[in-house]
């Protein structure tokens, strides 16, 4: 499909040597820059994460978890699970005696051990050529001398000014005066930017087993938190074996549970049942089917994904044919299905990227800390926003995916690689908490079902669940409004559009070498930059 020109879009970035997607151009240029320094694609792919800790503060931090997919030059693909658990003092029976079902994700109990720090440190001593300390420089220096905030950063920042001013260490780290900065204005972590220091100067142990450890832990305890000075010197992230799905004769790869990336695998198995192409991408039909078959899919995710240490999660099962094709014949063309409805999630928030290089090297990388600025709790000493990714868990006891000491929760993040024949054609990712594997899986067809290209499939207009209505992206037009409602869907206009994407697609040239293609979602204030 090509692109009109008369629309107001972006082109696909390209580059010969490398390509680096990031939803922050100040993340891209530091990345592009670590590449022509010399540096490899894992190195500047840390580079950039650490960057939009300190430029997109509340989708991001050190405080924090991420996950990676990794194709090592000549090496098959590998992920890491930078997950942390819950902690040691977590107890489900004191946590849900006033009948709670979930933590509140402003809650000290919802902070998990922040595992992005030594999940960086592993995969630079395992890939990279730099060590942590040269990989935190950039962002230290912006953290102390400060950055400009951008439009969508500053509309993200605003949203969570109330929750900042309610929190401890939130109004006096992360406000000016109480308010959030609006954009073109100037803003300073001096807080965050001695803790990178302190990183640079002593390594990851800093952080887990040092006086940042003693600041969190010191943090939580005045605020009745489950974690403990051990829980944080034993947490180790690790390697984990990738999971794949196919559709249209191409292989999708995912990050296991406790990820939730199953669940775009198991709703492109649905879509693959229908002839998609027959309906415009555009079309009611199109986003009903696709949103029938999402309900069906997370309904399946809120019963079984969970910590695969803790308990049994039917992967297999979960992605066979047998399940796609009893889906399948249980949704309607005319009508929607008023059964497996999607219950109502917590917003999010989060940051993914992708870099590529010339050597070979791929990583599809994503970092968060849920919602906007996690729980809003900022450490009063060493400035840094602590995740309520215990907000994921159930307090349903029994469920599989029960709070229980040195769990991880059933996690939202997840990174992808899309494949033909074993070849590895690209990276890609799209935040928005729950929403992911619902814009996996569009993504996935804009491309194979109608020929887009990574930028047109990124800006494509979306649509997603809120409990049992449909929130709508503003350019979807009329006819097809009228037409979903027709369908029996309760649709309403969104404020902000869901989520954000990168992708990074990589192809042989046949002069030799490798061009790469990139591309940014225009819903955040990011580029895509090849040199």
């Amino acid at each position: 499909m090509s692109r009109d020109f008369h629309e107001g879009s972006r082109s696909v970035a390209y580059g010969s040597k490398a390509m680096v997607a990031t939803s922050h151009p100040i993340a891209s240029l530091a990345a592009r820059d670590c590449l022509q320094n010399g540096g490899n694609a894992i190195d500047a792919a840390i580079v950039a994460s650490a960057v939009l800790c300190v430029v997109e503060p509340q989708s991001t931090g050190i405080g924090g978890d991420c996950f990676a997919l990794i194709r090592a030059a000549g090496k098959e693909i590998t992920g890491f699970n930078g997950s942390g658990y819950a902690g040691s003092k977590a107890n489900v029976e004191l946590l849900a005696k006033n009948g709670d079902l979930s933590i509140d994700a402003t809650d000290a109990a919802a902070v998990t051990v922040p595992g992005a720090i030594d999940a960086w440190d592993q995969l630079l001593n395992d890939f990279g050529t730099i060590s942590l300390g040269e990989a935190l420089r950039p962002a230290q220096k912006i953290a102390e001398q400060g950055f400009v905030v951008l439009p969508r950063v500053a509309a993200d920042w605003a949203d969570a000014a109330p929750k900042l001013n309610q929190q401890l260490g939130g109004g006096s780290h992360a406000l000016k005066n109480g308010r959030a900065p609006f954009a073109g204005e100037y803003f300073k972590f001096p807080a965050l930017a001695k803790s990178f220091a302190r990183l640079i100067e002593f390594g990851r142990d800093e952080f887990y087993k040092g006086e940042i450890a003693k600041d969190i832990i010191g943090t939580l305890d005045e605020r009745g938190g489950l974690l403990t000075l051990e829980d944080l010197a034993d947490y180790k992230g690790e390697y984990v074996t990738p999971i794949t799905g196919h559709y249209k004769g191409h292989e999708i790869v995912e990050i296991p549970p406790n990820g939730h990336g199953v669940t775009a695998l198991i709703l492109l198995n649905i879509l693959a049942k229908f002839d998609m192409k027959q309906y415009a991408p555009g079309s009611a039909m199109r986003y009903h089917l696709h949103m029938e078959a999402a309900r069906f899919a997370y309904a399946l995710r809120d019963e079984y994904v969970a910590d695969p240490k803790f308990s049994n999660v039917p992967v297999d099962g979960l992605l066979s044919d047998a399940v796609a094709s009893d889906i399948a014949a249980k949704i309607s063309l005319t009508q929607k299905v008023d059964a497996h409805i999607l219950p109502k999630l917590a917003s999010s928030d989060t940051i993914y990227l992708s870099v590529a290089d010339e050597k070979g090297n791929v990583i599809s990388f994503i970092n968060s800390t849920f919602e906007h600025f996690g729980t809003g709790i900022i450490t009063e000493n060493t400035g840094i926003a602590l995740q309520c990714r215990g907000a994921g868990f159930s307090l349903v006891k029994g469920h599989p995916n029960q709070i229980e000491p040195r769990k991880r929760p059933m996690h939202t993040i997840i990174p992808a690689m899309l494949l033909r024949d074993g070849e590895l054609l690209m990276s890609f990712g799209v935040m928005g908490g729950a929403y992911q594997p619902c814009g996996h899986a569009f993504f996935i067809s804009n491309i194979l079902d109608y020929g887009m290209d990574i930028q047109q499939a990124i800006n494509f207009p979306r649509i997603f669940m809120d409990g049992q209505r449909l929130g709508i992206e503003k350019l979807i037009n009329q006819e097809t409004r009228l037409e979903l409602k027709k369908l029996g869907h309760d649709i309403f206009e969104i404020e902000l559009p869901w989520g954000g994407a990168q992708a990074v697609e990589i192809m042989s040239c046949p002069e030799g070498g490798l061009l790469f293609k990139g591309g940014s979602d225009p819903r955040k204030d990011g580029v895509a930059l090849g040199c």
